[in-house]
Formats: C-alpha cells, structure tokens, sequence
C-alpha cells in the first residue's frame, strides 16, 4: 500500500516544498503544486469551502487541477491568495488542522505574524513560535494564536507586563486571549491560581429575584468566564481547580480586603465598575501576580451619572509606566462578519449625533 500522500502519477516532494509558477501574464494565473493529495483535500476543505472563502475575500478564482490550484485575478490578489494557501499548507504539514478562524487569520495577518516571541526562556515554552515563526499560547486544550495585528500586541503584553489594559468593541478577543494566557502560565507554574472577575450588573434589565445560594445568583453573569475555561481545559479538570479554589469566579464586589498574590487575575466587563471599585481592584496587586483589565467604553450599564472606573483608569494610568493599554477598534473583531459591520454602524451613528450636538 503506498505511503499516506503518495498518490499515482504525482511525484512526492519534500514536505516543505511548493512550486509556484507563474503562467503566462496574458491569462493572470499563477499555479501551485502540492505533494500531498490528503493535504491538499483539506487545505481546500469540505465542498471546496476554504477555497470559496479565499475567492470571495480576495477577488480571485480557484481552480483544482489534480495536485495543482490554479488562481486566476489581479496580480496582486493572486500573489496574496497563494502565500495563504502556501502557508495554510504549510500548517497542515505541521500536523495541525485548520478551521475557518486560521484562514481569517491569515487574511488578516499574513507574513507579519512571523516573529519571533519574547526572548525569556521561562516564557518560550508558553508563548513562542510555531509553524513559520506564528506566535502562539499553548493551553491543554488548544493552541491558541492571535488573528489581528491588535490581538499579538495583546498577548505580548499580557506577557511582558504585570498590569495590561484591553479596551475596546465586544468579539475582539480581550477576555478570550486573556484566559488563554492566564492558563497557559498556570500550566508552566508561573502563577498558583487563576482569579476571575466581572461586576455583576445588569445590562439594562431589572432580573429581579435570583433563587439559589450566593455562586448560583452570580454564575448567570460569570458564565462567559466559564465558557472561556472551558475551551482550554478540560472540564472535569476546571471542576476540579474551582473546587480546590484554585480557581476562583466571583463578583467584583467579592475582592475587597484581599491581596491576590502569585495569581493570573482577569477583570472583565470593567466599564461597569465604578470608579472606587475600580481602584479597590488595581490596588488588590499582589507579589508575583498579573492583572489584567478588559472592557469596552460604548457599553457601559452603570447608571445614568456614575463615572466607568475603566474610562476614569485609562486617564489616571495611561503615562504610567509599565503599564499596557492595548486598544481594538471593529478591524480586530473575529466573530461573524456582521458584528464588525454593526460595531461600524453604531459608531458612526454615535459620530453624527456628537457632531449635530457639538458642530464645528
């Protein structure tokens, strides 16, 4: 039986060669060759989805011939479409899979994700380089990379500093990254627990009574944290760490007194913490931590006059020194398309309305 990949008529090629030709200029096609059949079957994706997602945001065509892909467009375009289909290639020699989010990273970022990670050889094993230099956070479950140019200088600074500030539209990755990294160093016995936070505030409901004990009413509001955990560990496993208080969820309004040393500490949602809450949790800081704070100044739920403790933080704190505030804007959402689109539309709605208040 041939060897997986060693399909008849095609001639096997080292692992990490691909041939690109250019064909003639006049018919604006540019061939690539692939070694590995299987690969290629997944590097297309099931009914050619991958390749319909590539001619879709690149403006080009995709044809299958055999091992080969023809791409047909502009010059540009078809140079851009084969380095993704190059280097997605390239990751499925790796031994990874692929999924839509890592074309969409590769769209987005292409060769300036390919550098290196921080120097520290403590970090390296958690944060560091991948297939063609991709920087990476390496959890149990999965491996996570950023997609946005936003989200790597985030995780660097997760990394690099003791307090980072992410501050910007929902979808773009500031609560996901930020757990990602808090396991990653709590897997490499950089931190002993792992401390998640959010303000439990309504967002423009009254919910009313809430039946149970004290974790049952605050879990409905801590469930994006839990959901976060549990795409990197586990679940038994989170189960376990919460039972052992090695990590703990609780309300913002639960950190008063305390001093949360040798932890991973996450606020999220900080736009509805009030100013004195917000300086009660900065100054819960302890030795061998790292804090970070995450929120989006357009959806703020305190009541009408109370000042959000994250506006008022990132005017105190912005010249501090190391200190991070990392900020996102509609280009770095990941989720559907369309929250992009929305985020734009409410922006530029809140634009018009300050300039009809407020005319030049």
């Amino acid at each position: 039986m041939a060897p997986r990949g060693a399909c008849k008529g095609v001639t096997t090629l080292p692992v990490t060669a691909l041939n690109a030709s250019a064909a003639a200029p006049a018919q604006g096609e540019t061939t690539l060759e692939f070694p590995d059949n299987y690969l290629l079957i997944d590097l297309c994706g099931e009914h050619d989805r991958n390749l319909a997602a590539l001619e879709d945001r690149l403006s080009v065509q995709i044809l299958r011939r055999g091992n080969r892909l023809a791409v047909m467009g502009e010059a540009d375009s078809r140079a851009r479409a084969a380095e993704v289909l190059r280097s997605l290639y390239q990751r499925l020699e790796s031994g990874k899979g692929l999924e839509s989010g890592d074309i969409d990273r590769e769209l987005r970022m292409g060769p300036a994700l390919r550098e290196a990670g921080p120097q520290d050889g403590d970090q390296k094993e958690l944060f560091g380089e991948g297939p063609n230099g991709r920087i990476e956070v390496r959890t149990r479950r999965k491996v996570v990379e950023p997609r946005t140019e936003a989200q790597k200088a985030y995780v660097r600074a997760l990394f690099e500093h003791e307090l980072a500030f992410g501050i910007g539209p929902a979808g773009t990755g500031k609560t996901y990254l930020a757990v990602a990294v808090g396991v990653s160093m709590f897997l490499g016995g950089h931190v002993d627990k792992i401390i998640l936070s959010r303000p439990a505030v309504e967002a423009g409901e009254r919910l009313g009574f809430l039946p149970g004990d004290a974790k049952e009413k605050v879990d409905p509001y801590m469930q994006p944290l839990y959901d976060a955990l549990n795409d990197f560990l586990p679940a038994k496993q989170v189960q376990k760490m919460i039972e052992e208080k090695v990590i703990e969820i609780a309300p913002l309004a639960f950190m008063r007194g305390r001093t949360l040393s040798h932890a991973f500490i996450v606020l999220d949602e900080a736009q509805n913490a009030t100013s004195m809450q917000m300086k009660m949790f900065l100054t819960r800081l302890g030795e061998g931590s790292r804090m970070v704070i995450t929120g989006d100044r357009t959806q703020i739920d305190l009541p009408r006059g109370v000042t959000s403790g994250l506006i008022e933080a990132e005017r105190l704190l912005g010249g501090v020194p190391k200190i991070s505030f990392t900020r996102f804007t509609s280009r770095d959402v990941v989720r559907h398309p369309l929250v992009a689109a929305i985020i734009e539309a409410y922006d530029a709605d809140a634009r018009d309305r300050a300039t009809m208040e407020n005319p030049a």
